[in-house]
């Protein structure tokens, strides 16, 4: 599966205002097939307990030289700074998810169908290996290496298809505040 493309469109420090970005945008989205995505940089029990209790199956990886993982059957607390993730969770985790992270960096993913056609800008119907929406959270960009004290929301395109990105923030008064970047898988 090819990599999708993502392009910036709001940067706040209100969580509630990124999350109703977010919910604009799946508005007018295809949500047929709709799961969701997620991936947190965790450094600490008081958000590691939580996060595992929100989502039981997700994987983990010991960050630097440790070999140590959840495949491993290693105890994710002992290993602390870990990567956690987690595919195709269900809708009604993205609230616990949020909470859970106090102001560890992390994504949450939405993962559809496909977007409406842009006849404005010669496109149809975008389907979907380039339709997704990404929330950052207390981080500014999709890897989690830049973390922040904001959050920033991320339309995800087909590169083929890169003006989907403006038009879409547009389709929700917005307009894009960075540059088109190749998202991780």
């Amino acid at each position: 599966m090819a990599n999708s493309y993502a392009q910036p469109v709001l940067r706040t420090t209100d969580l509630s205002e990124g999350l109703r970005v977010v919910e604009r945008l799946l508005a007018i989205a295809d949500l047929r097939e709709l799961e969701i995505d997620y991936e947190a940089r965790v450094s600490s029990t008081r958000t590691l307990t939580p996060l595992l209790e929100v989502l039981p199956r997700a994987m983990w990886y010991a960050e630097g030289d440790s070999e140590a993982s959840s495949e491993a059957g290693d105890d994710p607390s002992a290993h602390l700074p870990i990567r956690v993730r987690a595919r195709a969770a269900d809708p009604e985790t993205v609230g616990p998810f949020l909470k859970s992270l106090h102001d560890t960096p992390a994504t949450v993913r939405w993962d559809f169908e496909g977007w409406p056609a842009a006849p404005e800008v010669g496109l149809g119907y975008g389907g979907s290996r380039g339709a997704f929406v990404t929330l950052c959270v207390n981080v500014r960009d999709l890897d989690l290496e830049q973390p922040a004290t904001d959050h920033t929301v991320f339309v995800h395109v087909k590169q083929i298809e890169a003006e989907r990105a403006p038009w879409l923030a547009a389709q929700v008064g917005l307009q894009v505040i960075g540059d088109l970047v190749m998202a991780p898988y």
